[in-house]
């Protein structure tokens, strides 16, 4: 896992300057050696095994299974502490520690961070057998020394294991966190196409049915129930446990013989996802949107943006274009303006309709409706920008946006 890597270089930096230490150790008690030439092999091995274990435990991961390779650690790191007695003289341990001196801990970090606290507790309780039998068969009595070492490295061993266990955890979880907001970001995108397209077929479908009667009306009824489970899912995702955004009056418009087009879903193309997008003019999107009933305002120079926000934006204000033809009467005017402000762009859309009451959008969104919450708050919100309703009975409604410039470049 990729917490490990920093681990596995600070315990590689330990094993080098700990062999340096032991190697230290051995010259300045040379006197004291049985067999010097042996003990130069003890070092010769620690040093070929830490080279060994640096390249093991880093670019060499995953060529050896790590617990086989952090038992066979272990092993040597034992058998170097066992060969003392075998080069030494009795008095060598009086007055320096065993030719592996702090070099052992090496191989107990590294079980602690493989096998965890249990392996660090082994490892450390078999050095204290291992250096009490080898005192013993040199006839030496057991110092203080034998149960600090055991227990400095007991508290070693068990803290990495521990930093290791929960670090694991903790990457664990932010890689669920991680693919559950990538499938969150996805459901709401899907949401909004689904809102833009089929749900609007739906509502058709139910309101003509109703009118018509009979057969008609039977499949109007059909229809009406399928868009009620349809909304229930779409609108059942995390978006909308968070409640992020309110909801405005958000069935899906369907206007036939409408002067103007109705909310498309983003092309493929404009996808933020899709890589680099080419730039687009907002400006001439937003006036392809004016007709006899709305009136369009903006700066005389075009507004550059990424294609991809341009798409959004136009879908968004498209949404609310629509949600004015769902819950106005025949009539009601719209001013759609753009404002070029530099750092970021506002566009607002007002109507002079009936308005509604300023918690409508929020009872709208916990019944499904998300014309507000997903097609209008929600592109605004993935482009990094923030949407605010301003409406009451009777003043109509404005729907103002704003979307940073720099963050979608």
């Amino acid at each position: 896992m990729g917490f490990e890597v920093p681990l596995w270089r600070t315990i590689a930096v330990f094993r080098a300057a700990s062999l340096a230490y032991a190697v230290y150790q051995v010259v300045g008690a040379h006197r004291l050696l049985a067999h010097p030439l042996g003990a130069a092999a003890v070092l010769v091995v620690m040093a070929g095994w830490t080279v060994f274990t640096v390249w093991a435990y880093g670019r060499g991961r995953g060529r050896m299974d790590e617990r086989v390779l952090a038992a066979a650690d272990a092993v040597v790191a034992f058998a170097c502490l066992a060969s003392t007695a075998l080069v030494v003289e009795p008095v060598y341990l009086r007055h320096a520690p065993p030719l592996t001196s702090t070099w052992f801990a090496g191989a107990a970090l590294a079980a602690a961070v493989v096998g965890g606290r249990r392996w660090a507790l082994c490892v450390a309780l078999g050095h204290g057998v291992v250096d009490i039998a080898m005192r013993v068969s040199l006839g030496l009595e057991i110092t203080a020394a034998v149960p600090r070492g055991v227990v400095l490295l007991l508290l070693a061993g068990y803290s990495m294991g521990y930093l290791a266990h929960y670090a694991l955890q903790a990457e664990r979880r932010l890689a669920e966190a991680v693919e559950i907001e990538a499938r969150t970001a996805e459901r709401e995108r899907l949401a909004r196409s689904i809102h833009d397209s089929v749900l609007q077929v739906l509502a058709m479908v139910r309101r003509r049915g109703e009118e018509l009667g009979g057969e008609a009306g039977e499949l109007g009824r059909l229809a009406g129930e399928q868009e009620v489970r349809l909304r229930t899912l779409v609108g059942s995702g995390p978006s909308a446990a968070r409640g992020e955004g309110a909801g405005g009056g958000g069935r899906p418009p369907v206007t036939s013989g409408s002067s103007r087009p109705t909310p498309s879903s983003p092309s493929p193309s404009s996808s933020p996802r899709g890589g680099p997008s080419p730039a687009a003019d907002l400006h001439m999107a937003l006036a392809e949107l004016a007709s006899s009933r709305v009136t369009f305002a903006g700066p005389a120079d075009p507004v550059r943006m990424p294609a991809h926000a341009v798409s959004e934006i136009r879908a968004a204000v498209e949404a609310a274009l629509a949600n004015v033809d769902r819950h106005c009467p025949e009539g009601t005017r719209v001013w759609l303006l753009l404002e070029d402000e530099g750092g970021e762009v506002a566009v607002t859309v007002r109507d002079d309709g009936p308005g509604m009451p300023a918690d409508r959008p929020e009872e709208a969104r916990e019944q499904g409706r998300l014309g507000m919450s997903q097609s209008i708050r929600g592109r605004i919100r993935d482009l990094g920008g923030t949407t605010e309703v301003i409406t009451a009975p009777g003043e109509g409604t404005e729907i103002e946006m704003r979307i940073p410039v720099r963050g979608q470049e």
